[in-house]
């Protein structure tokens, strides 16, 4: 009986996934590679031509870029945190969180107001800094919006480095650089890669930064679907180009799962290495001074774009006032059809919830199937499970778009917050199984021997130890719904338009004033999410 009610529960968010997932991204698969029978035809087409071929180009370059220039700006700060302690050490590591979970939309919206034409630091050096509209601007936010997640992963993994090898290593002459290259940096290379690979990937399937920062001159395949589909309506190039991205985005998404199966097996080290305290004599150094340098750049580029959305918000004709506030919400000023303001905070609002609730009810039967249970095929479910991470939410939207169009489905609010849910739930999946994980296997053994059956040992033994997992992939999830633009643009009818579209309205209106009063609602939202993911403390890459 225990095994028909176990594998009846992980059938039902299987059942969830081929329906809304894999399905809708077949008859993409068929509209790209079907014409008569299987062809590359329309693939070779796309290729061929020099403006997709450029696109395509572009997106793995810039993706590589910013990957880098992530690493340049978050290693430095990894190694800080895993070898020294200073005052407010927990407070950096929180606001240098920040960027991950601000909508992209925002960051997009506050690199504008900053560098652009008309912008804070043009008004101060007198000229264009010739960054909005060009690649600078995409690899600068998407630095911005990444390295969180390099300096969160490499200094976890750099902490449990077992210093026996480095001092072993010192024993034996090794120094300084050598040191670190030939010891300390094999041993941290999992957190390295790892992190990389998933910046790669949140870089290559980006949109909205690309979209708003670049321009259709640097567009990314991402926008160029978006583009042929919403603009042109292209249904046949946008599938093509939807199976090219899906199929880079599936080997990309394959070597970070198996470079976090490394990063995993390391991250088991229970050893914690002690940190050093920096005293005020340390700080005179050079390696002091050098370190208060980079936090206060690095907290200069987190902080500059989050408080130019503030100041843009507060800021009317040239004097501090209220007014973009009140605008936001006055139908005299509304760019939207459909709805309002309000209406649109109450769809993201509702959207969330709705995210949250079964985002969690899919993810958490396939984390305890993957974490519990030996089967055959165990490793092909879990890259299944995790695939949606690896498809963008505008090939979900063009997916969606063409597999329910002809249903009761289509145009209401439940395919909005479908597409939501398959966006968000591999964040709650591994939230969830990271927490499953940590769980001793004879507590959950010990239930059982005392006659419980194993759904009643799962929830009344193993779920409560997991609830901090299941809280940050919850709250993920609702800044996920949140944040979302792509998939919501594609599939929202006027009536549910969403805080992200109503801010990318009002910039698409030139009411940059009212889309930073809309902004800052998303902030603290965002914020809010951000502290309660940062006081549980369990991570969800």
């Amino acid at each position: 009986m225990r095994f028909r009610i176990a594998h009846l529960l992980l059938l039902i968010p299987v059942s969830f996934l081929l329906v809304f997932f894999y399905l809708p991204m077949a008859s993409v698969l068929k509209l790209g590679l079907w014409e008569n029978g299987l062809t590359l035809t329309g693939v070779i087409s796309v290729i061929e031509n020099g403006y997709h071929r450029g696109v395509i180009a572009f997106t793995i370059a810039q993706a590589l870029a910013s990957t880098l220039l992530t690493l340049a700006i978050g290693l430095p700060g990894a190694y800080f945190f895993a070898n020294y302690d200073f005052p407010g050490k927990r407070a950096v590591k929180a606001i240098l969180t920040v960027p991950f979970v601000m909508p992209s939309i925002m960051v997009a919206l506050g690199f504008t107001i900053l560098f652009g034409r008309d912008g804070i630091i043009a008004n101060l050096i007198g000229h264009d800094p010739g960054i909005i509209y060009t690649w600078k601007a995409i690899l600068l936010a998407h630095a911005f919006y990444n390295f969180p997640v390099v300096v969160r992963m490499v200094s976890a993994l750099w902490q449990r480095v077992n210093p026996h090898y480095e001092e072993a290593a010192m024993a034996l002459g090794a120094r300084g650089w050598r040191l670190f290259w030939r010891v300390t940096l094999p041993l941290i290379s999992p957190a390295i890669f790892a992190s990389a690979m998933l910046t790669f990937v949140f870089c290559f399937l980006s949109f909205s930064i690309p979209l708003i920062l670049g321009g259709y001159r640097y567009a990314t395949i991402e926008v160029d679907i978006f583009t042929s589909v919403m603009t042109l309506l292209d249904f046949k190039t946008g599938a093509v180009l939807a199976v090219i991205q899906i199929a880079l985005s599936g080997v990309f998404m394959y070597l970070y799962l198996k470079s976090l199966e490394a990063y995993s097996k390391r991250e088991e080290q229970k050893l914690v290495r002690e940190t050093r305290r920096l005293t005020l004599r340390d700080f005179l150094g050079l390696r002091g001074i050098g370190m208060a340098l980079y936090i206060l750049v690095v907290l200069l580029f987190i902080v500059a774009p989050l408080l130019a959305v503030l100041y843009d918000s507060l800021v009317f004709n040239g004097h501090l006032s209220l007014e973009n506030y009140r605008r936001v919400f006055s139908t005299a000023y509304n760019p939207m059809f459909g709805t309002s303001t309000l209406g649109a905070v109450r769809n993201s609002l509702l959207f969330g919830f709705a995210t949250v609730v079964f985002s969690t009810l899919v993810a958490l039967p396939i984390a305890y199937a993957l974490n519990r249970w030996e089967f055959r095929g165990k490793r092909i479910l879990d890259v299944l499970a995790m695939l949606p991470l690896a498809s963008s939410p505008i090939t979900i939207g063009l997916a969606y778009v063409r597999f329910f169009h002809s249903t009761p489905l289509y145009y209401t609010f439940w395919i909005v917050a479908i597409a939501h849910v398959v966006i968000a739930y591999p964040f709650v999946l591994r939230a969830i199984s990271t927490s499953l994980g940590k769980i001793k296997r004879n507590l959950f053994e010990a239930a059982l021997s005392l006659g419980a059956r194993e759904v009643t040992a799962f929830l009344r033994v193993e779920l409560p130890l997991a609830i901090g997992g299941l809280v940050v992939g919850a709250i993920f999830a609702f800044a996920m719904s949140i944040a979302e633009l792509g998939a919501t643009y594609m599939l929202a009818t006027p009536e549910y338009t969403t805080m992200t579209i109503a801010v990318y309205k009002f910039i698409g209106a030139r009411q940059f004033g009212s889309a930073s009063a809309l902004s800052v609602l998303l902030m603290l939202v965002s914020a809010l999410s951000f502290m309660i993911i940062e006081r549980v403390g369990e991570e969800v890459w």
